[in-house]
């Protein structure tokens, strides 16, 4: 089994200390600590695409490119890049390029995304929420097939006549997955496309999820598609030498940001009282002590069958110094007994 770490690269005021982190500050922290995941045996590092004030990774490929220049070993990805908003050809260009700067540890993560300013942004209505997706990731998956793209084109992509997409990824193909929340349409598609597939679990008991996971799997099975189907768990949480330094760490830089999607979808901020909850064995925050977060993961492993284990510790600022020790403590502990519990990891 695998395990690695996502952000999106928060920017703000840290709520515990009050220390302020623009941009700059956080991308050079971002890049200590991708070396550090790197030099403790994670296996891979996913850096989300917004566009909003209170994240500093608009462009994920340039972030990573940096990060293949301090780090080895560790595959590098986004999570999520925004396809529908994006024109696959540049995509498939800036990724099969970080692709050929890190030895071919480059993989890319596709998704509607979380946030809608990319639409208006780049030109694009949001009514073709739907169709926008759809198109483009049937073009970037022949342009991952064909070197020499013939494509018809339409209201969201452009007509190539055998054009050539430049560079090519090392082996020759990237790993594509596919990002998704937990609609049955998702699960559907990425099974039918072979693709492997990112579940955000971040709400909810994880375990009812499973029912997302046999349809992928079915799906993939009935495209005849069954040896390449695998699937990433991406969740929320935190490792500390304890639960509870875990959680006080954790939990006011997670609060704030819950509490500001909340303010603006509807729902009332979050107590610690359910947070606490969630950090028990079918809640869906992964927070703990090292020996915690393993059972945990062991455990649910069982009815949701994933290879991949993602976890996004830099939710909201937190101090930098902490998190340096947590990324430590899950590359050392953690990520050890997941390794000896065995199971084929996802690869291209």
């Amino acid at each position: 089994m695998e395990l690695g770490l996502y952000t999106f690269g928060d920017v703000g005021t840290n709520p515990a200390t009050g220390e302020k982190i623009d941009a700059r500050k956080r991308l050079k922290h971002l890049l200590e600590e991708i070396r550090l995941a790197d030099e403790v045996g994670l296996d891979v590092f996913g850096l989300g695409e917004h566009h909003r004030a209170n994240y500093a990774v608009s462009s994920p490929a340039t972030v990573l490119a940096a990060a293949a220049s301090v780090t080895s070993k560790i595959r590098l990805s986004s999570a999520v890049t925004v396809l529908s908003s994006d024109d696959p050809v540049r995509v498939y260009q800036q990724f099969a390029t970080l692709d050929n700067l890190s030895d071919g540890r480059a993989e890319l993560m596709v998704g509607r995304g979380s946030f809608i300013e990319s639409f208006p942004l780049f030109g694009h209505a949001l009514e073709d929420y739907d169709a926008l997706f759809e198109e483009k990731l049937a073009m970037l998956l022949e342009i991952d097939a064909q070197t020499l793209l013939s494509w018809p084109g339409s209201d969201h992509t452009q007509a190539l006549d055998r054009q050539g997409v430049y560079p090519r990824p090392v082996s020759g193909r990237l790993p594509i997955w596919i990002a998704a929340g937990g609609s049955r349409q998702s699960m559907v598609r990425a099974g039918a496309l072979g693709r492997p597939l990112a579940l955000a679990i971040i709400g909810g008991e994880p375990r009812r999820f499973s029912a997302l996971t046999n349809l992928y799997r079915r799906a993939a099975a009935q495209a005849g598609h069954a040896d390449s189907a695998r699937v990433s768990m991406n969740v929320h949480g935190f490792v500390g030498k304890d639960a509870r330094r875990a959680a006080d760490l954790f939990y006011p830089a997670q609060k704030a940001v819950m509490d500001q999607l909340g303010r603006e979808r509807g729902w009332g901020p979050q107590s610690r009282a359910q947070f606490d909850a969630a950090m028990g064995p079918e809640g869906a925050q992964f927070v703990g002590s090292p020996a915690q977060i393993t059972d945990k993961i062991l455990s649910l492993r069982e009815d949701l069958g994933f290879d991949r284990v993602t976890i996004q510790m830099a939710t909201g600022v937190i101090a930098h110094a902490e998190m340096l020790r947590a990324i430590e403590l899950l590359g050392s502990h953690v990520a050890p007994e997941l390794r000896k519990a065995g199971g084929r990891p996802y690869r291209p």
